[in-house]
């Protein structure tokens, strides 16, 4: 027998022009140290395990993307017309001397208006006799004095103004109180990543069937994980939009870098939030805990059209909450706002339904859904999105513009436009600008989120 790799022990086979299986063209198990008797077989076409891996959609369906030339966006948005407050102290429940906040708020109130005086449901109607600084003196219209509301020390009392009285031939009357509005602010930040191939790999090419996340199919190579790396950063251009948070004063990145507000940060922040919501409860329970919600929106903004963002649990707990409703449609799910046509709120992409003045179309979020996502944690439930707009003096466009609510603001110039820019460094592909042996894509942006009018959002989370 010959040396074992040397090629002498095969002198006896005879090599055959066609794929076929002959006595004399087997390659014994025992002499395929150099070889391997059949080549593997290989499937072409990648496996779509988990199907359409990106999560970004969201913005694109709730927000517009305009263009920024600064550091800052600065924004105003007005205060409420009527005058209340929840945080009144009774003093002196005898002679009806309360005691608010601060003189700012008492200054709001002034002699001659009249108001109503509340802790828990007892109410009681007064005159504002006097007001010095940060206390007022009220006259109640039907009871000797206010300790039918509370007693001294009492705290928490709310009032609001819903009048003024004035005696004949008064020679001044009324209180002069500017629009009140708040401003907020909030700054773009630059998100980067990059794909890297050595030249080596660039040179040895291999072909695989594919179906991108965009639903196009066909053949890639080495690229196939540059276009990977291009949606997994778009990816993060969602994900951190809805995610970002300003460094905190005192925080570990104070003075490092300054982040960004993002839609939850937001909604936490001066949003509604709405803890451990049991849509799904039976004998009506998730129906009140539903309309508690909308007695919530009846106070802000009362927008008629909102849009409900889902994980599969919530939105599977609110369908059972429609179905106790009625038995319209199969399994008794509800299209209430489609005139219960089925057809009409698929081809939509929503389900939707009416309650009290209000329109919901919701659907699920598969950022809540997916296990490398929020999915993973499984703290938020939700949002809730009103579908308005705002209309605002656009300096640019120098006229004025409607705007939705959630809007994305990138970094953008005659000289630059960053909303999502790419560009190619290295020594391969064409591609001379180093002496490194690869190619790399660059990827880059520079945004912010701006939620307006965040008291008309809806922020459901777990906390158990």
């Amino acid at each position: 027998m010959a040396l074992a790799g040397t090629g002498a022990e095969l002198q006896h086979l005879t090599p055959r022009p066609i794929k076929g299986l002959f006595g004399d063209n087997y390659i014994p198990v025992n002499q395929m140290d150099f070889t391997q008797q059949f080549l593997p077989d290989v499937y072409e076409k990648e496996v779509e395990r988990y199907g359409n891996r990106t999560i970004a959609g969201f913005l694109r369906m709730t927000s517009s993307e305009m263009p920024v030339t600064s550091d800052r966006i600065v924004w105003t948005e007005q205060g409420r017309l009527n005058i209340a407050f929840d945080d009144v102290t009774i003093t002196t429940a005898a002679t009806g001397l309360v005691t608010f906040a601060s003189a700012a708020d008492a200054g709001l109130v002034g002699v001659g208006d009249t108001v109503i005086l509340s802790k828990g449901f007892i109410t009681l109607k007064c005159y504002v006799s006097a007001q010095v600084g940060a206390t007022a003196t009220l006259l109640a219209y039907g009871a000797a004095d206010i300790s039918t509301v509370g007693a001294d020390a009492t705290t928490d009392v709310k009032l609001f103004v819903y009048g003024s009285e004035y005696a004949k031939k008064s020679q001044t009357g009324g209180n002069s109180i500017d629009a009140s509005f708040t401003t907020f602010e909030n700054k773009p930040f630059i998100l980067r990543d990059k794909y890297s191939v050595s030249g080596s790999d660039v040179a040895q090419i291999g072909w695989v069937e594919v179906t991108t996340e965009m639903g196009t199919s066909g053949y890639l190579w080495y690229l196939k994980s540059e276009h990977e790396a291009r949606i997994r950063f778009e990816d993060k251009l969602e994900m951190s939009m809805i995610e970002a948070e300003p460094a905190k004063a005192g925080s570990a990145m104070d003075g490092v870098l300054e982040g960004t507000e993002g839609l939850f940060h937001a909604l936490e922040s001066r949003g509604l939030q709405y803890n451990d919501a049991d849509f799904g409860a039976a004998a009506g329970a998730g129906l009140a805990e539903f309309d508690t919600i909308l007695q919530e929106l009846d106070k802000q903004g009362a927008i008629e059209e909102n849009m409900m963002f889902l994980d599969r649990v919530t939105n599977l707990s609110i369908d059972n909450m429609l179905a106790l409703q009625n038995s319209y449609g199969a399994g008794g799910t509800s299209y209430g706002v489609f005139n219960n046509s089925e057809d009409m709120a698929l081809n939509l992409g929503f389900s939707g339904f009416r309650r009290g003045s209000y329109d919901f179309y919701k659907t699920d979020w598969k950022y809540l859904n997916d296990s490398t996502t929020r999915g993973l944690v499984a703290d938020v439930e939700g949002v809730i999105v009103p579908a308005g707009t705002s209309t605002v003096y656009d300096e640019q466009l120098g006229k004025n513009i409607s705007r939705p609510f959630l809007h994305v603001r990138y970094r953008s110039s005659e000289a630059d436009d960053r909303r999502l820019k790419s560009w190619v460094t290295g020594s391969v592909g064409g591609n001379y600008t180093s002496e490194a042996d690869e190619m790399n894509v660059h990827l880059l942006s520079e945004r912010a989120l701006c939620v307006q009018a965040a008291n008309n959002f809806v922020l459901l989370k777990s906390t158990s």
